[in-house]
């Protein structure tokens, strides 16, 4: 058995959105709720900074042109880490207020893939109950085009691409299941929807895959994160020892590093108690490889 350890004491309501920046060396990751933050950490040296942010911010992609694209509570931002700030270029939803935008990854062409859902997290960082299945799954081009690919999705979670750049993996986390979809790699487009995998352990959070095809699913509430094989069937099991597991990628130079977010949002302090790692960042070396992050190509 593989049980991840902590590496940084982070402390994240929210932890989310963890990429790994090959050319650098170094880590991102995100904290949901207000005060919203963005993390970088270069795991070699320690160093570690973090930016305060003016809305939610819930998902990223770095950018081939430099610096990163962020989804955040009400769109498409540019950061460039300097001082302008977040900078918002796309609002995809003007018309649902009552929604923000969560998952999010560029695939291999470099086009950014994004789910929105009924937001369920309000300025004080509390609980607001889920009532419906208001979100979509978009595609954003770097020619600025934008394409939706899904609706009716209750909470968007998952967006990993097979190796072979022939299968889509997604979930709407509310229904336990994780899908596959046929993948045109070309054209981006998607069909044949079908249930992939689920587990018994929590609900399926963020993923990625790795260099063999196998799926590493998050397992929210579910304290692990989970290998699926490309048959959907549980391979491996990498232990987490708080039960919020959020995101994950590989990296390291040999991206042979499974990193992982937590959470410890809408946990009581008698809870916190008990799971005192909640929210920190951890990481485990499962004995795979990864693949390298994608880059938005815009």
């Amino acid at each position: 058995m593989t049980t991840a350890e902590c590496i940084f004491d982070s402390r994240d309501h929210l932890g989310e959105g963890i990429l790994w920046d090959d050319r650098a060396q170094a880590l991102y990751w995100l904290d949901v709720p207000m005060p919203s933050k963005l993390h970088r950490l270069f795991p070699d040296s320690g160093k570690h900074e973090s930016w305060d942010m003016p809305e939610m911010i819930t998902s990223m992609s770095i950018r081939e042109q430099g610096g990163l694209l962020i989804a955040s509570h009400h769109g498409l931002n540019h950061f460039n880490f300097n001082d302008e700030g977040l900078v918002r270029f796309f609002e995809p939803e003007k018309d649902q207020p009552g929604n923000r935008c969560n998952d999010g990854a560029s695939d291999r062409k470099g086009r950014f893939w994004f789910g929105t859902m009924q937001n369920n997290i309000s300025s004080e960082s509390t609980n607001i109950a889920l009532e419906k299945s208001s979100g979509s799954l978009y595609r954003y081009d770097p020619d600025n085009s934008l394409h939706v690919m899904e609706s009716g999705i209750g909470v968007s979670n998952t967006l990993a691409w097979s190796p072979q750049n022939d299968i889509l993996y997604f979930t709407d986390t509310l229904t336990g299941w994780i899908w596959a979809y046929d993948y045109d790699h070309e054209s981006g487009s998607i069909s044949n929807r079908r249930n992939f995998a689920q587990s018994d352990r929590g609900y399926p959070d963020g993923s990625t895959v790795d260099a063999e095809g196998g799926l590493w699913s998050c397992r929210w509430e579910g304290g692990c994160v989970i290998r699926f094989a490309p048959d959907g069937s549980i391979d491996q099991v990498v232990e987490v020892p708080v039960q919020r597991v959020t995101s994950c990628t590989f990296g390291g130079k040999n991206l042979d590093t499974l990193y992982i977010t937590t959470a410890r949002w809408d946990m009581t302090e008698k809870e916190i108690s008990e799971d005192p790692n909640a929210g920190s960042l951890f990481a485990a070396v499962p004995g795979v490889r990864g693949l390298p992050d994608s880059r938005f190509a815009g």
